[in-house]
C-alpha cells in the first residue's frame, strides 16, 4: 500500500449508487476532506450521513478541489461537467488540477477530454470501476486507470482508498477501454450462461447440477456473480448493475471496435438481448435479466 495523500481538499461529483459509496470510502480513508454534489438532493443527503460536505453546485466543488473525481451516467455527463460553461477544464480552472474519471465511457472521449486538460494547464484520468453497488459499498471493487505514469503516482493512494485493486492500464484512454473489453466479455459469458440455462431447463437437465459442474470445470466471478447469483435463482433487483446501463457500455465497445476495424460479433448479440431486455420494460432490472428474453425467444440475436 502506498503512503497516503497529504491533506488537501478532494471532490466528488455524482453521488448516486456508486458514486455516494465510492465518495464515502474516500472521507474515510484518505485523510482529506472530501466535497461533494449531486443533482438529487436524496444523493447529497446520502452523502452527508458518509461523512462527505455536500455542496450546491460543480463550480463550489471546483472552487475548493484541486483533485476532483466523477462517477457520472455516461460521456454526455461527464463532458458537461469538465468542459461545459465553468466545468472543471474551464478556462478558469487552476493549473495543476486532476480530474479523476471513475464513470465508464468511450475511449475517444477520454483520449478527447485529456487533450483539453493539458490544454488548461490540468490532467485527466479516466479511472472506471468494476463491480456491482453491493460490491463497492464493501470495496471490493476493481479499478483500472489510464493516466500519465506521474499523475496515476499521485491519484493512486486515493483510488487504493476507494478499491481493494488499483491497476495501471497505460495513457489516458486505456483505462476506459479497458473496462469496455471487461463488460464486452461478462456480457457475452452472460448470454452463454442464459442461453445454457434455458436449453437445460427445456431439456431436463438439473439446472442447480449444471451450475456446479460449471463451478467445478469453469469457475469464475462471472459464474458466481452474475450466474448463480442471478441468472439460476432468477432475482434480478434494481439498484444493481442496470440492463441499460451494460447496454450502453456494449454501445460504446462496439464503437472502440468500429474505429479499429475489429468485428466483436460477441458482444452485438449480447446487445441485441440487453436491447430487447430494455424495450421489454427490464432497463432498470440487474442486467443477467436479458435471460427472460432468451427464454422467450424474442430479440433479433441470432
Amino acid at each position: 500500500m502506498r503512503e497516503r495523500a497529504g491533506p488537501t481538499t478532494l471532490g466528488f461529483v455524482g453521488l448516486g449508487v456508486m458514486g455516494g459509496a465510492l465518495a464515502g470510502h474516500l472521507a474515510a480513508r484518505a485523510g482529506a476532506r472530501v466535497i461533494g454534489f449531486d443533482v438529487a438532493a436524496p444523493a447529497r443527503a446520502a452523502a452527508r450521513a458518509r461523512g462527505v460536505e455536500a455542496v450546491g453546485s460543480v463550480a463550489a466543488v471546483a472552487a475548493r478541489a484541486g483533485v476532483v473525481f466523477l462517477s457520472l451516467p455516461g460521456a454526455g455527463e461527464v463532458e458537461a461537467v469538465c468542459t461545459g460553461p465553468g466545468g472543471l477544464l474551464s478556462a478558469a480552472a487552476p493549473a495543476g488540477r486532476v480530474v479523476v474519471d471513475m464513470s465508464t465511457i468511450p475511449a475517444a472521449t477520454a483520449r478527447r477530454l485529456g487533450v483539453a486538460a493539458a490544454a488548461a494547464g490540468a490532467a485527466f484520468a479516466d479511472a472506471p470501476v468494476a463491480g456491482t453497488a453491493d460490491s463497492v459499498r464493501e470495496r471490493r471493487v476493481s479499478v483500472m486507470v489510464g493516466a500519465s505514469g506521474e499523475v496515476y503516482a499521485r491519484i493512486a493512494p486515493l483510488l487504493e482508498s476507494m478499491a481493494h485493486s488499483v491497476l495501471h492500464c497505460g495513457p489516458v484512454g486505456s483505462g476506459a477501454a479497458t473496462k469496455l473489453l471487461l463488460n464486452a466479455v461478462l456480457a457475452q459469458t452472460g448470454v452463454a450462461l442464459a442461453e445454457t440455462l434455458t436449453l437445460a431447463r427445456r431439456a431436463g437437465v438439473d439446472p442447480d447440477a449444471l451450475f456446479e459442474a460449471y463451478r467445478r470445470g469453469c469457475d469464475s466471478f462471472v459464474l458466481r456473480q452474475h450466474g448463480m447469483g442471478a441468472l439460476l435463482p432468477g432475482v434480478f433487483p434494481p439498484g444493481r448493475f442496470p440492463a441499460r446501463y451494460m447496454l450502453k457500455d456494449l454501445g460504446y465497445a462496439l464503437d472502440l471496435a468500429a474505429e479499429h476495424r475489429v468485428r466483436l460479433d460477441g458482444t452485438a448479440v449480447a446487445r441485441r438481448w440487453l436491447e430487447a431486455s430494455v424495450a421489454a420494460g427490464d432497463g432498470d432490472a440487474y442486467w443477467p435479466v436479458l435471460v427472460r428474453r432468451i427464454e422467450a425467444g424474442t430479440g433479433d440475436a441470432g
